[in-house]
């Protein structure tokens, strides 16, 4: 099962209806979840961290973010989130995206496994990351975004700023079934 960990954000029952599709059992929960509950439960093999409009009130999320033992997804605000808890810089971005976005792949990855350089992706957010964290590495950018893509570099920590969990982005139900794969789910070809 992925836990979604709801930040507020528009396109949440996307994320879990994109799951759903893909044949992944998941379950969505308040952004204000205690660790503590998600680790008792074994059925938890990996979180996505949601969208949103407030960076502030999903902050209660750090816990998890650095604490979690299973991998993790942030999407758009969950991406600013994790960079967040690592001490990354996120700030206005000097061009808001509301449209598809040309993502060019910086680096290959487990999460871009089979996924072609550049392709489309929608995007919708007024802030970005600026820096990574140090512990972090650059996956993929946009034109007008350097970081639409990081990696931790040692634990299975992933954001992207844009949506994968939306029809208009190309490849985007690949990604969400790459990150399942990172978290140990299997899928019969």
């Amino acid at each position: 099962m992925i836990l979604i960990i709801d930040n507020g954000g528009q396109y949440v029952h996307r994320i879990h209806r994109s799951l759903r599709y893909l044949g992944i059992t998941s379950k969505m929960v308040p952004n204000t979840i205690p660790l503590s509950d998600i680790e008792k439960n074994s059925e938890i093999k990996g979180i996505i961290l949601s969208g949103g409009p407030d960076i502030e009130k999903a902050s209660s999320c750090k816990d998890i973010i650095l604490n979690s033992k299973v991998p993790i997804l942030g999407i758009c605000l969950g991406h600013q989130l994790i960079a967040k808890a690592y001490n990354g810089v996120i700030e206005r971005a000097e061009m808001e995206e509301y449209a598809h976005t040309k993502i060019y792949i910086k680096k290959k990855d487990k999460l871009f496994e089979n996924i072609p350089s550049p392709f489309i992706a929608w995007a919708s957010h007024k802030d970005e990351v600026k820096v990574p964290p140090k512990s972090f590495e650059i996956l993929a950018y946009s034109d007008i975004c350097d970081v639409e893509a990081m990696k931790h570099l040692e634990k299975p920590i992933y954001g992207v700023q844009f949506h994968p969990e939306v029809a208009h982005t190309e490849y985007g139900s690949e990604i969400l079934k790459n990150f399942c794969k990172i978290c140990g789910i299997s899928f019969k070809d």
